[in-house]
């Protein structure tokens, strides 16, 4: 197992990212923090809380602690303002205060809606990220974007709030579901993508092992990923530039999200949106017709969708209008140069998105 590593965002916020087998060292980081805690909530899922939460609070619970927990419904339909005020209401009944400290037990779901709660009650109170799927540990559980989704519109209300300490137990990428496991794989590629050229061969040579959910080359997936991340957000961390390009495939892929009404899970349309991106590069020849095939085929072995089926393409034109990366009535649109080079671009026009997504869209040739 690789040694920890830390990301420092800035003076104030810095904090600690630990990958290991299992959650015995929980505690003991969690100590090392000296919050001055004497409570602790675990928000967690439907679908996590069976199989880690009483784990989890074992480690925890303490003569001087109270470890309670709050349980939602698993699903991108719980990611909303309904959700959210039932966790104030259960920290306020239980006398929550600046002092205690949220726990978010989970995958991209729960870590983006603790962490909002997290920065809202009260002003701000302390959280820790503890990820459970592979999406959330590559890329949403740090960075400190917290966020809940507004009538189907992903992500439209949130803050920035930096997570005290990120611990990934690696191990419980062993009981995802097969989709879900290759939906963070599609965050895994975004951002070899984005930055760094020798992460996609590594990603090409080892690919069986990945998929095989091989502990020691998805430790070094995870801690690839979280370096290129780690990169960005230290020079940029609340999104004023570089990073943007954290960003590549969300744009198209939100809009897919939302038409489809989040039946599709976010990495799946994450790789719809890289594909559409890279074609957009390929037509403004950025990239070759030979990088372009390359990436979009990079997909496949991964179980991840390169064509989607019943797309109204003029339907997603309308959704990325509301995308958070519009600036001047301009789309903010992450394109590559080549493979591990993106660029932030604000020519894209409706009639080069409109045309991502015909391609994109499955028809009876490509049988």
């Amino acid at each position: 197992m690789a040694d920890p590593i830390e990301i420092h965002v800035k003076k104030g916020t810095d904090y600690e990212i630990v990958l290991e087998n299992d959650f015995s060292r929980i505690n003991e980081k969690f100590s090392s923090l000296n919050l001055g805690a004497g409570k602790i909530c675990i928000v967690t899922d439907s679908q996590v809380a069976p199989i880690y939460l009483e784990e989890v609070k074992k480690e925890l619970e303490q003569p001087d602690r109270d470890v309670l927990s709050y349980v939602f419904p698993c699903g991108e339909n719980s990611k909303n303002l309904n959700t959210v005020q039932e966790v104030y209401e259960f920290l306020i009944e239980n006398h929550f205060s600046r002092n205690d400290c949220l726990i978010a037990l989970g995958g991209g779901v729960v870590g983006d809606l603790t962490g909002y709660a997290a920065a809202t009650y009260l002003r701000g109170i302390s959280f820790i990220q503890v990820p459970t799927t592979l999406l959330a540990m590559v890329d949403s559980s740090i960075g400190g974007k917290t966020g809940v989704d507004f009538k189907g519109y992903k992500n439209m209300i949130g803050a920035f709030h930096m997570p005290r300490l990120v611990y990934i137990n690696i191990k419980t990428i062993e009981t995802l579901e097969e989709r879900q496991f290759y939906s963070g794989f599609a965050e895994a590629m975004k951002s070899a993508l984005i930055k760094d050229a020798i992460f996609y061969e590594w990603l090409i040579d080892n690919m069986y092992e990945i998929c095989d959910r091989d502990l020691d080359i998805c430790s070094e997936l995870v801690l690839r990923s979280l370096a290129v991340k780690k990169m960005i957000v230290e020079k940029d961390p609340y999104e004023n530039g570089d990073r943007m390009l954290l960003n590549l495939g969300h744009t198209i892929g939100h809009a897919i999200e939302k038409y489809k009404n989040f039946q599709l899970l976010h990495g799946e349309c994450v790789a719809l949106g890289c594909v559409a991106a890279a074609f957009i590069s390929y037509k403004k020849e950025m990239l070759s017709m030979e990088e372009y095939y390359e990436i979009r085929d990079m997909f496949v072995p991964f179980c991840l969708p390169i064509s989607i089926e019943d797309i109204d393409e003029n339907r997603i034109l309308e959704y990325t209008k509301s995308d958070k990366k519009m600036e001047n009535s301009h789309i903010r649109f992450i394109l590559l140069k080549k493979i591990g080079r993106a660029v932030i671009d604000e020519t894209v026009t409706d009639e080069e998105i409109i045309n991502a997504v015909k391609e994109i869209t499955y028809t009876d040739e490509m049988e």
